[in-house]
C-alpha cells in the first residue's frame, strides 16, 4: 500500500448512492473506537474497485457478486488468493423471478418465444445475468428464442442501483415488454411503492438460490488486520443502539462468515452471457462504466 501506514486498513466501496458516505464514516467511527485503524476508498464502479484490489491500493473492498466473480477469475489466472471473508444475512439464498402482467395470456416460460423480455442493466446479476441464465437452461436463449430490451442504468454498478429493474417494470405495466426479471425484494418493493400496483402482475418463473454481495480480501492483504476487521464486524449485534443505524443503513441484522457456494448461477451466467473471460477481462464492447 502507497502513502498509507501498515496500521491503517483501508477498504473500497461504490459510491452508488450519497448514503454510502454515511454508512462508511460510520463504520470508520465504530472501527475507530474499538480500536482498528480504518479508512476507506469510494470508486465510481465495481470495475475499477476490482483493479485497485490488484494494484496494491486498498486491502479489500465491499463487492457485488459480479465483482467478487471477477476478483476471484483475476487471482485464479495470477496465481494469487482472495477471500470472501463477510457477508451479510441479507446477501444469502436470493431469488430473481420473471413478471408478467396478471392478464398475460403468457402461463409458463416456453411461452417466451417470439416475445419480448425486459431486463435491467447489462452488469446487473439479479435482473440481467441470472435469470438469462435460468432462461437458457430451459431452453430459451436471448436474442434467439425471445427479444432481450435491456433497461441500462449507471453501468459499473452491477445493479445496485434498481434504476434499471425500475424502468423493466414500468415498461411492462406499458406494455412495451411481455415479461421483466427483478429480484425478488424489488417484486416486492415495487408491488409497496405502486411501481406494479397489488394484483397486477404475477410471476412466471423463479431462478434457484444465489447469494449477493462480501467483503473481499485483496492479494496480500495483512492478516491481522483482516482478523481484527471480520471479528468486529461478527460481533455486531442488533440490539446495540449505537450499531444498529448502522446495520439499518446497509440493510442487514447480523453480518455472517463469507461463503462462495452461492456464486454458481451467476459464474455460469457470465460464462454465458460472455461477460468476463476465464481470467476476469471485460469481453462486451458495449460496456460503458
Amino acid at each position: 500500500m502507497s502513502e498509507t501506514t501498515p496500521q491503517t486498513l483501508v477498504m473500497g466501496a461504490v459510491a452508488y448512492a450519497p448514503k454510502v458516505v454515511t454508512i462508511w464514516e460510520g463504520f470508520k467511527a465504530f472501527f475507530a473506537q474499538h480500536g482498528l485503524s480504518f479508512d476507506y476508498v469510494l470508486y465510481s464502479n465495481y470495475e475499477r474497485q476490482v483493479e485497485a484490489q490488484f494494484d496494491g491500493s486498498i486491502h479489500l473492498a465491499w463487492n457485488s457478486p459480479l465483482a467478487w466473480v471477477r476478483a476471484h477469475r483475476i487471482a485464479a489466472s495470477r496465481g494469487l488468493d482472495v477471500q470472501a471473508i463477510a457477508m451479510r444475512d441479507t446477501d444469502c439464498d436470493l431469488r430473481s423471478v420473471v413478471v408478467v402482467k396478471a392478464d398475460s395470456p403468457l402461463q409458463q416460460l416456453a411461452d417466451l418465444r417470439g416475445k419480448t423480455l425486459g431486463v435491467g442493466a447489462i452488469d446487473s446479476p439479479q435482473a440481467t445475468l441470472i435469470p438469462l441464465d435460468h432462461l437458457r437452461q430451459a431452453g430459451l436463449v436471448g436474442g434467439r428464442d425471445f427479444t432481450v430490451r435491456r433497461f441500462d442504468v449507471l453501468g459499473g454498478k452491477h445493479g445496485d442501483h434498481i434504476g434499471g429493474e425500475r424502468d423493466a417494470a414500468k415498461a411492462l405495466m406499458a406494455g412495451e415488454v411481455d415479461a421483466c426479471c427483478l429480484i425478488d425484494g424489488n417484486h416486492l418493493a415495487f408491488g409497496l411503492d405502486g411501481t406494479l400496483p397489488a394484483g397486477s402482475t404475477r410471476v412466471l418463473a423463479r431462478t434457484g438460490l444465489y447469494d449477493h454481495c462480501n467483503f473481499t480480501t485483496s492479494p496480500g492483504a495483512p492478516p491481522e488486520l483482516i482478523e481484527r476487521f471480520t471479528a468486529l464486524l461478527l460481533a455486531m449485534r442488533w440490539d446495540d443502539p449505537q450499531v444498529r443505524p448502522l446495520l439499518e443503513l446497509e440493510g442487514l441484522r447480523e453480518w455472517r462468515v463469507g461463503r462462495t457456494s452461492g456464486y454458481a448461477l451467476l459464474a455460469r451466467g457470465v460464462d454465458d452471457e460472455q461477460f468476463y473471460s476465464a481470467d476476469g477481462r471485460i469481453l462486451p464492447a458495449d460496456y460503458r462504466y
